[in-house]
């Protein structure tokens, strides 16, 4: 494979913050590479670095002649003067001139501006680009194209930005965290697009299912330095596993033999040559090994207060802005214990539910009623408020100096951070020096500390490291209380929640009985059967003429209803299962025995679905 841009021993520091140091790194045509690292420890900069809007302290960058990158970095600056349609027509050249001016001319009264630029895109041969663009703005639902960019909320400038790079056609994709702000199903067509683009790409995201898919190299920067495997994320977590453990193994080593080279510099030998200066040199490069320790998991599982029977009941719940009606006669009765996802396209309603809920915006009609033990915690999108010059420690003990763990365990705030991968020096930096994610951190630190007994979440995935997403899962596993989360992460969602509210974007809230994949594979499969139902519409309508209606015959029996019902879940748990074996038998990671076993239950999932949806369709069909 070709490389198309390689970095050769850079280095880079902030102050005294040593991000990477004498690291190299080569991209290749085709490679789809994930950058994978801690909060703070230097993604974003190593991206900026290699997308040449950065500079290294040491090294050189080389990379094929006139190679066009497309840089997508978290925190998008555009001009906010410009229009949405110059935005994505960035790009100076002929194409996206001719795509520009027709999509303008299509919305003007100028019937010889229109001919003309219909004209100009058939000598172009244009009408592929034309296409694209509006294929990727209609699923990332850009719509108003002449609107400013500075009228656009931050969700759908990078969605704007998202969509110039990709129209940009690049060489070289470099996408930091392009998953932010996009909702379920963007995400899932901008998963399809990469695998089937053929695009090079690297990327930071913390997507795992995103990572399984589309990623072939994923590279972790770790202690300073850059650690690449070739395979797709469940083959990185099993690599770096043994790579953690091979390295306790040597740490362990290292401080056996450390005690007796202690005791020998100790006792300051007066031989001072080569061999003594060796062995001096030698004691240095002991004690750095024996200092690696195996990683300390982020252990926060905070006791909450009691929760009584009573928690949030809400009646008739209805709430809408002008002309479009988010919510409509809402009802439900939360119960101790249970979480709860909320999926939905951007824009359906589920901020606005989770600010009804908190009392931060008042219902059209309908009331909520809140039990009296309910104490709430709310991590909102935009609900990070510090004081940027204060120090870390500061924002912590603003809320409290010690955190009870429980009746016999009273930690100080010092002692909490820890917890939470701040270690002590970081606790005294100004909050300003954070990168976004390590923000992110502290903030989620600030809510969990208040021992509540009913977590809301808003997106509280975006912006984290996978490292810290673990903890966070874990415990929310743990949590001792009722739970909300708004999240577009599919795994986050799988892992963590009972059942879901779908909000379909026309008022209605759907109570879903499982987690996001089973959900996802349900509907795939009702969409599947519509298909079919289009293709039998005719010959059923054609039998309806020709056959007298028989009411009895087409009533479903009792067991047949209970059959009919059970076969929902069954197949979107086998869909989801068929899931699951396809990204394993395409990972290339499988001994021959795995691979026979699962391509055995691959075949056999594939037969029993095709039954029971023939099944579904013969009592659907019946049921009329």
């Amino acid at each position: 494979m070709r490389s198309l841009l390689q970095a050769e021993n850079i280095s880079k520091r902030f102050g005294v913050n040593l991000l990477f140091d004498d690291i190299s790194i080569s991209i290749s045509e085709g490679q789809k590479i994930a950058l994978i690292a801690k909060n703070g420890t230097g993604k974003s900069t190593l991206l900026k670095i290699l997308a040449g809007m950065e500079t290294p302290d040491d090294g050189k960058l080389s990379s094929v002649q006139n190679l066009r990158i497309g840089f997508l970095p978290q925190d998008i600056m555009l001009d906010e003067s410009k229009t949405v349609i110059d935005a994505i027509f960035h790009l100076d050249s002929p194409l996206m001139n001719a795509v520009r001016e027709y999509s303008r001319a299509l919305t003007s009264d100028n019937a010889d501006k229109l001919q003309h630029s219909i004209d100009e895109m058939d000598r172009l041969d244009a009408w592929d680009l034309e296409l694209k663009m509006k294929q990727i703005l209609t699923v990332l639902r850009i719509d108003e194209i002449d609107m400013k960019i500075g009228q656009l909320s931050g969700g759908q400038r990078k969605r704007v930005a998202l969509s110039a790079i990709l129209l940009g056609e690049p060489d070289l994709l470099i996408l930091d965290e392009p998953t932010n702000h996009l909702d379920l199903n963007m995400i899932e067509w901008l998963e399809e697009f990469l695998i089937q683009s053929g695009k090079t790409l690297l990327m930071v995201t913390h997507d795992r299912y995103f990572l399984d898919r589309v990623c072939n190299v994923i590279t972790e920067i770790d202690d300073n330095q850059l650690y690449t495997y070739k395979g797709n994320y469940s083959y990185y977590i099993e690599k770096r596993q043994e790579r953690k453990e091979n390295q306790v193994v040597v740490a362990e080593k290292a401080e056996n033999l450390l005690r007796s080279e202690s005791e020998w510099m100790r006792r300051m030998p007066k031989a001072r040559g080569t061999k003594a200066k060796f062995r001096v040199e030698n004691y240095f490069e002991l004690k750095q090994k024996a200092e690696q320790k195996r990683e300390q998991a982020m252990n926060i599982a905070i006791p909450s207060t009691r929760l009584g029977s009573k928690i949030f009941d809400i009646f008739h719940l209805t709430k809408g802005f002008d002309e479009n009606l988010l919510i409509k006669d809402f009802n439900y009765k939360f119960a101790p214990f249970e979480k709860i996802g909320i999926v939905g396209a951007n824009g359906t309603g589920k901020t606005t539910f989770l600010e009804l809920l908190v009392g931060r915006l008042k219902p059209d009609s309908g009331r909520i009623e809140v039990g009296q033990t309910v104490n709430l915690a709310y991590y909102r999108q935009d609900g990070m408020d510090f004081n940027e010059e204060d120090r870390v420690i500061d924002a912590v003990t603003k809320i409290a100096e010690n955190v009870q763990l429980d009746k016999d365990k009273n930690f100080s705030a010092q002692q909490f951070l820890l917890y939470f991968m701040f270690p002590v020096p970081k606790q005294q930096q100004q909050i300003k020096t954070l990168s976004g994610g390590e923000k992110r951190r502290l903030y989620l630190c600030t809510v969990l500390m208040k021992r509540p007994n009913f977590l809301i979440l808003d997106e509280p995935t975006n912006d984290l490291d996978i490292i810290t997403l673990q903890v966070l899962e874990d415990y929310l596993l743990q949590f001792n209380g009722s739970m909300l989360i708004v999240s577009h992460d599919r795994y986050f969602m799988d892992k963590i929640v009972d059942h879901m509210f779908v909000f379909d974007g026309n008022g209605n809230v759907k109570d879903f009985p499982g987690n996001y994949s089973v959900y996802r594979s349900k509907k795939d499969f009702e969409e599947r059967v519509d298909k079919l139902n289009a293709s039998k519409k005719k010959e059923m309508t054609k039998k309806a003429v020709t056959q007298p209606a028989n009411n009895y015959s087409n009533r479903l029996s009792y067991k047949e209803k209970v059959e009919f019902e059970k076969l929902d879940n069954e197949i979107a748990i086998l869909s989801n299962e068929k899931q699951v074996l396809e990204s394993d038998l395409a990972s290339g990671d499988l001994s021959v025995e795995a691979l026979q076993e699962k391509s055995k239950r691959f075949s056999e999932l594939s037969e029993l679905l095709d039954e029971k949806e023939m099944r579904w369709l013969e009592l659907s069909e019946k049921q009329g």
